[in-house]
């Protein structure tokens, strides 16, 4: 691949970036705070913590400074997800380790709840980021990083697309212990032959009344 012209790609700005079910907007303290809050502290939120770098939010004052701090963060740039049947916040996640220079970035920092969870948001919500990095900023390289226990996240990593690249062993110490890290990507060609599968999979006619799939998400059929 002749690179010689390449140049860089701009910087991700806070923008929002609208879909049919979810909408990512810069995340706001004062907009999303209540929603997320709340959300947040649902049952089994030490589970949906237990591989994020920050712990369930023992009260809102608390929740409120991370808030600010991460809403203020250039990188990792965060996103609140909004489901557009409530218009609650019920998540966030983040365009973080940006490298405009060569055209890579990685979404992480994500926290889907109860209210989404299983359901079609969080799926358009990486295709929204995706589609962004890709199509609208010309990103060549687009990585998702997980615990390499966090099987939950390794599944869904491979469902949406990404590829497995290996393991990073000793890489990072989180919350007082080792992780070692499972590093998954996808690049601008990988996009291209899975992007229509997101297409197909999130076109209404794929789901029945109650919001069920008909078919299932084949990114890695697509891709092979």
């Amino acid at each position: 691949m002749d690179l010689s012209n390449w140049r860089g790609a701009p910087r991700p700005e806070r923008v929002t970036l609208q879909g049919k079910y979810v909408r990512l907007e810069p995340l706001s303290e004062a907009t999303h705070g209540a929603d997320l809050f709340s959300a947040a502290v649902e049952p089994g939120a030490d589970d949906r913590f237990r591989y994020l770098p920050n712990t369930t939010p023992p009260d809102y004052p608390t929740f409120a400074d991370w808030l600010q701090k991460s809403e203020a963060s250039i990188d990792p740039m965060f996103f609140a997800v909004i489901d557009m049947r409530t218009g609650r916040a019920e998540g966030r996640q983040a365009l973080m380790r940006i490298d405009a220079d060569n055209g890579v970035a990685e979404v992480g920092h994500i926290l889907w709840c109860p209210g989404i969870a299983r359901s079609r948001v969080p799926t358009e919500a990486i295709f929204l980021m995706a589609q962004y990095i890709f199509d609208e900023l010309g990103y060549r390289r687009f990585e998702w990083k997980c615990d390499n226990q966090n099987l939950p996240s390794k599944r869904a990593a491979e469902r949406f697309g990404f590829v497995f690249e290996g393991i990073f062993r000793n890489h990072l110490v989180v919350k007082g212990k080792n992780r070692d890290t499972a590093w998954f990507a996808m690049t601008e060609e990988d996009w291209k032959l899975v992007k229509p599968a997101y297409l197909a999979w999130l076109d209404p006619e794929n789901f029945d009344s109650n919001g069920q799939q008909r078919s299932k998400l084949g990114t890695a059929a697509t891709r092979s």
